[in-house]
């Protein structure tokens, strides 16, 4: 993989997370709205920190590819960690944890595949090969962004002393902490199974692209992630019960049954308490994909459209 190519992925995913920052999607943040204790401009400090751990993560992935590093050689926890350092240095708030913990094994599969496709089983095989050092890595990444509504657990509890060594006993890697972890947080569910609903996404997104403008299809994809999973950092912050009435709510907008501003004043009449977190860094993720295929922007009519492809 030639220079050229390395910086195309580190740009598609920086390019994918600002867009879904700015554009306004129902209970998010966004260029038009902040929540008391996050607004968009820690999305854009977060996100453009990460530039040289997302050069890293393609680096490694091109090493891999070359046979210099073994695929458990790899680092994923240790780039996950020092990423969220580099995020926690320019702002107080934690805008893209999943989104780094998505984004880092992805972008490495991709450099050591051929195509778009190929980078999701790269990024398996990564995770799948990954070691225990990976995941205590990533229990520091945890602590140093402290997402909401982790609870305690009973074993491999994030924030106990007892942690690492229940990991290294039990020879917890980040594919086994996946599998463990899945039902509480999607993005360990995306690590295995092959980011199937990231690339899922991705091909809804280029389906409504082709005859709708980029900001509504953009937010029309969101609804239907929201009517089709439960968020599970709504389900954290708020139990299964609120995460339940997001989706039955995005169902009706999607049947017609309510407007798309009674859906909105819904999703905000409670603060950040109904903010999707899981279904946004998937969207994030997704949306670097279409980047990183070649989507550009173009004006219709005072409208702005997004087209896969060169000009």
């Amino acid at each position: 993989m030639i220079a050229m190519e390395r910086w195309s992925i580190v740009k598609a995913f920086l390019l994918g997370s600002l867009l879904e920052a700015t554009i306004p999607k129902p209970g998010n943040v966004s260029r038009h709205r902040d929540f008391e204790d996050l607004s968009i401009y820690h999305f854009l400090f977060g996100n453009t920190a990460l530039v040289p751990i997302y050069h890293e993560a393609v680096k490694v992935g091109e090493l891999v590819r070359k046979g210099i590093l073994s695929p458990s050689e790899a680092g994923l926890g240790d780039l996950i960690r020092r990423g969220t350092e580099a995020v926690r240095r320019v702002q107080d708030a934690n805008p893209n944890f999943g989104v780094i913990a998505l984004s880092i094994p992805l972008m490495a599969g991709l450099a050591m595949g051929r195509n778009v496709l190929e980078g999701r089983e790269k990024a398996t095989l990564l995770l799948r090969e990954s070691t225990v050092r990976d995941t205590m890595e990533l229990y520091r990444a945890i602590r140093t962004l402290n997402p909401k509504g982790i609870g305690k657990a009973e074993r491999y509890d994030v924030y106990s002393d007892e942690s690492f060594r229940e990991l290294f006993e039990d020879r917890v890697n980040l594919w086994k902490l996946g599998e463990i972890s899945c039902e509480r947080e999607l993005i360990f569910c995306e690590w295995i199974s092959g980011y199937s609903l990231t690339y899922s996404t991705a091909d809804r997104l280029v389906e409504l692209l082709s005859r709708e403008p980029l900001e509504e299809a953009v937010k029309k994809a969101f609804v239907e992630l929201l009517a089709e999973r439960r968020d599970t950092l709504i389900e954290r912050k708020a139990g299964r019960k609120e995460a339940e009435l997001v989706r039955k709510r995005a169902r009706e907008l999607l049947e017609g049954r309510i407007s798309t501003e009674e859906f909105e004043s819904f999703m905000a009449e409670k603060g950040d308490l109904r903010n999707p977190g899981s279904l946004a860094d998937v969207m994030a993720v997704s949306l670097s994909l279409l980047a990183l295929s070649g989507l550009r922007i173009e004006m219709r009519n005072g409208r702005v459209f997004g087209v896969i492809g060169r000009s």
